[in-house]
């Protein structure tokens, strides 16, 4: 992430609209259960939210420097921060009741590395685990908040089959303005 767009969303702007706006429309009514993982929290404005609804949260962030200092920010809580990469996830098969991928996957630098994360996330929830989750779509103003940043934007209509591929029944992908919510649920059984 770039400064200035690690500044952005470190920002009481930024908190306001995730724990306001944000993920009240992407969680909308599912229920996470009680072991969720959180793959890419950056600054953590999304785990300050998430971690007072649910028992126990895990998030994994790739940058040290960041996974660090959210560590350290939330040690005594329901949190546990791992410094770590999606696309190789260090949890066993089947273990975590819900993942949820906030406004990340456009992080990712590849097409085929953002499969494999999701291909994992499958891997590690429970049968009928959900995932949940919101990017941003490809604006000119999103391309400028990223300049020397990765950028990979999802095509929402490729999403759903994409999250097939990955293992996943179920798929919602929905748009509302330059945003878009998605779920899906783990298999019954492997």
């Amino acid at each position: 992430m770039n400064e200035s767009h690690l500044t952005f969303c470190s920002s009481p702007e930024w908190a306001r609209y995730v724990a306001n706006e944000l993920l009240p429309w992407v969680l909308a009514s599912y229920e996470l259960g009680d072991d969720v993982l959180e793959i890419g929290p950056g600054p953590g404005l999304t785990t300050d939210v998430l971690r007072h609804a649910v028992r126990r949260l895990t998030a994994v962030e790739i940058d040290g420097t960041l996974a660090t200092h959210l560590a350290r920010r939330l040690v005594g809580t329901n949190v546990t921060v791992v410094h770590g990469d999606g696309t190789r996830l260090p949890f066993e098969s089947a273990r975590f009741s819900a993942a949820t991928l906030f406004t990340m996957l456009h992080h990712v630098p590849s097409a085929g590395q953002q499969d494999r994360l999701l291909a994992e996330v499958c891997r590690v929830l429970q049968p009928n685990g959900l995932i949940v989750g919101t990017d941003g779509l490809d604006t000119p103003e999103r391309r400028a908040v990223h300049i020397e940043d990765t950028f990979v934007p999802v095509d929402p209509a490729a999403l759903p089959g994409r999250l097939a591929a990955a293992g996943f029944t179920d798929a919602l992908v929905e748009q509302a303005g330059d945003r878009i919510r998605f779920a899906a649920r783990a298999p019954r059984s492997c």
